[in-house]
């Protein structure tokens, strides 16, 4: 008894950590340039806030010029964007000062903006990153309020002379209209943050920002699906424990973290779909009505429990191949194949129920506005 009772703590406290592990991941962004409109602007608009909204950075910034700033998502703290001042133009600078005073290689990834043209001195500290190793750099012209597609990629061409210029092999820089980030470079930028970065800090980044396009409704469903398997895993492991009622309680905690944080990461919460509504010009009751999942308005544990009893019950009568292979995989417990694969497909319906309200939200709001 006393072996069991030690199994069962000792099981817990791991599903604990791996609970925490699968759910918290943080990822620090930069922004270096001018404190003006644009940047002001573009931070708000990667934490999907508008002016005025809790959270957002003000314009003109109420901080010291020359200080960081610091910006955690409301709704996601382990985001957090970084205001850095810009890098000094005045004189040359030594780019490992400036790096040490803003502490540049602590962020996972920084842009480097502007509204003109890149700064030699940017274009230095930009050097020095890259020669300590650091790909996830990246130069971003920040649209104003009046320029045009062609005027953006006049000033495009004319800043890529600059970086040539300047020693940058194979320059690439990112146009970015800060109100719509749909349009334009930022969905090729995120692609090819996502391919610099490690995964889990993709994952991170993904499931924090707003609910662009359809396609980054997509790469959050995978995101979370990701996590679904691991906490599915989990769940095949505390099937194991001959107590009663353990392994439902632990899946129906990790089910409930796991569908609260897709909700959010989705923006299918009220707040969420009032602000995409403000910010679109489209009637919130009109997005509203396109959640028709139940788990879309709510996710609560008698929901999730029902779900996963509902899926633990089709396995058992289905029996399937696929589960007794998973039984096979974790020999444990004669129900630890059967626990995983009710998890995965009780929860992975969730998700896919979720993101498909958040598609026809996205579509809804954006087409509007076209």
């Amino acid at each position: 008894m006393a072996k069991s009772l030690k199994r069962l703590m000792d099981t817990l406290k791991e599903s604990k950590d791996v609970k925490e592990d699968l759910l918290i991941s943080r990822i620090n962004m930069a922004v270096v340039g001018d404190r003006g409109d644009e940047k002001v602007s573009f931070i708000n608009a990667l934490h999907g806030l508008g002016p005025g909204d809790e959270g957002s950075a003000l314009s003109p910034p109420n901080t010291d010029p020359d200080l960081l700033a610091v910006y955690p998502n409301p709704k996601h703290p382990d985001f957090r964007l970084w205001d850095l001042p810009p890098v000094p133009t005045t004189s040359p600078v030594a780019p490992q000062a400036y790096m040490d005073q803003v502490k540049f290689l602590r962020y996972n990834a920084v842009f480097m903006t502007f509204t003109e043209s890149p700064q030699p001195n940017s274009v230095a500290v930009f050097l020095e990153a890259r020669s300590l190793q650091r790909e996830t750099v990246y130069f971003t012209l920040l649209a104003s309020e009046n320029d045009t597609e062609n005027s953006l990629e006049d000033k495009r061409n004319a800043s890529l002379g600059i970086l040539k210029a300047e020693g940058v092999a194979l320059p690439k820089i990112y146009l970015v209209r800060p109100s719509a980030l749909e349009k334009l470079d930022f969905p090729v930028l995120l692609e090819d943050i996502c391919r610099d970065l490690p995964e889990i800090r993709v994952n991170a980044l993904l499931q924090a920002l707003p609910t662009l396009t359809s396609t980054l409704v997509s790469q959050k469903r995978d995101s979370f699906k990701a996590q679904v398997w691991a906490a599915a895993s989990l769940s095949g492991g505390v099937s194991a424990i001959p107590v009663p009622l353990v392994s439902s309680m632990v899946d129906a905690s990790v089910g409930v973290r796991i569908l609260n944080k897709a909700r959010t990461s989705l923006c299918l919460d009220d707040d969420s779909v009032e602000r995409l509504a403000r910010q679109r010009g489209v009637d919130p009751a009109t997005l509203k009505a396109l959640r028709t999942s139940d788990l879309s308005a709510e996710v609560t544990k008698a929901g999730v429990k029902k779900r996963l009893k509902k899926a633990a019950a089709a396995e058992k009568d289905l029996a399937s191949a696929s589960s007794k292979l998973v039984a096979m995989a974790m020999p444990q417990a004669a129900g630890a194949g059967r626990s995983f694969t009710a998890m995965l497909q009780a929860l992975n319906g969730a998700i896919d129920e979720m993101a498909s309200d958040a598609e026809k939200i996205v579509a809804a709001a954006i087409g509007e506005e076209k």
